[in-house]
């Protein structure tokens, strides 16, 4: 099972979570349309280095759509800290939490933890709003960033960026989290497991 997390830099909420045994750039670009549709084209995407992330498809999607595509730099985890953090806090409270039966059942719990996530946590990095509530502020009061095409996003520059930013913000950033499958008493068990 591999899961895609999408992440508003600025907002920190988790746009969506795609869970599936397979992700392909197709799949991918599928999501991102998606996300899109509701909330308008990102000036630049950051992303880790994956197979899903290097395609052709996927490249050329980008291309298409005058995306930037901000790849950090191999065994650098680092550069993409803002998905990092929530991919840790996905990991232990969500997937080192549960066994999933079945992929549907990953795909409800996955869901209602990012609901929770994204419209019912503060976060102090937002003055203890939660992500869809600071979202709506800063809507609300017209601040959009440089970064993202104007009127289509809310996102803008993080006061406390955890990477060097040269010019606008990155609005979407994901990584594929890796896992294993384990076969108990006949039956397939799905336990997530990152690395």
């Amino acid at each position: 099972m591999r899961a895609l997390t999408l992440v508003d830099s600025f907002s920190r909420e988790c746009l969506a979570i795609e869970v599936d045994g397979c992700l392909s750039g197709r799949r991918v670009t599928r999501v991102l349309e998606w996300v899109i549709a509701q909330r308008g084209t990102p000036d630049a995407i950051r992303c880790d280095n994956g197979p899903e992330f290097t395609s052709r498809h996927f490249l050329s999607w980008c291309e298409e759509r005058k995306i930037g595509l901000r790849h950090i730099q191999p065994g650098r985890p680092m550069q993409n800290g803002v998905i990092e953090s929530f991919n840790g806090r996905l990991r232990n409270e969500c997937l080192n939490a549960h066994w999933f039966r079945t992929l549907d059942d990953a795909l409800e719990k996955v869901e209602r933890w990012r609901m929770e996530y994204s419209n019912d946590r503060p976060h102090s990095s937002l003055g203890y709003r939660t992500p869809e509530r600071f979202a709506a502020l800063h809507r609300a009061a017209g601040q959009w960033s440089a970064g993202v095409r104007k009127g289509t996003s809310n996102a803008g520059p993080f006061p406390h960026p955890p990477y060097p930013r040269s010019g606008g913000c990155q609005w979407v950033e994901w990584r594929v989290l890796l896992s294993f499958q384990w076969w108990e008493e006949g039956e397939q068990v799905i336990k997530t497991l990152s690395s």
